[in-house]
């Protein structure tokens, strides 16, 4: 089984986003039962508070459901559990160092680098562009997804 944990600042918007969208994407492929995926925050600032009602609507859009998700900060136990811990920012990058320490298992990775990408992921939070950052995790989730797959 492949373990991927998604993660941004409060995980109220990208984060839990690229959860449920790889969720609908592994289930799509009838895959589901191949995936463990999750997601976390770096920071304690929205710990369990359920996902940013935009963000909710943008997934209800695409007939995505997010229901139950609660934000929580990730730990250095879930970096070992999980085989990928994937950003959706550079700035999460030096938070998530902060809670684990080298990532010596090289498990650390930018979604949208897995689609040939060097950027980060389209914060709505600073925006309020959602599309924007649906499009960014759709574009990212399928390039990991092919990537695990080996298309």
């Amino acid at each position: 089984m492949t373990k991927i944990l998604f993660v941004c600042h409060g995980n109220i918007c990208r984060s839990p986003m690229a959860e449920f969208v790889m969720k609908d994407m592994v289930r799509r492929e009838g895959v589901a039962d191949r995936f463990e995926i999750a997601s976390a925050a770096v920071s304690t600032e929205e710990i369990g508070n359920p996902v940013y009602p935009p963000a909710q609507r943008v997934l209800n859009e695409h007939g995505i459901s997010c229901k139950g998700h609660h934000a929580h900060q990730m730990t250095r136990k879930e970096y070992e559990y999980y085989d990928y811990v994937i950003l959706m920012d550079a700035m999460n990058r030096r938070w998530c160092d902060r809670i684990i320490g080298e990532d010596d298992q090289n498990k650390v990775s930018l979604l949208l680098e897995h689609a040939g990408i060097h950027r980060d992921v389209a914060d709505p939070w600073y925006t309020g562009n959602f599309q924007a950052t649906w499009d960014d995790v759709n574009l990212g989730c399928k390039a990991l997804l092919e990537e695990l797959l080996g298309d």
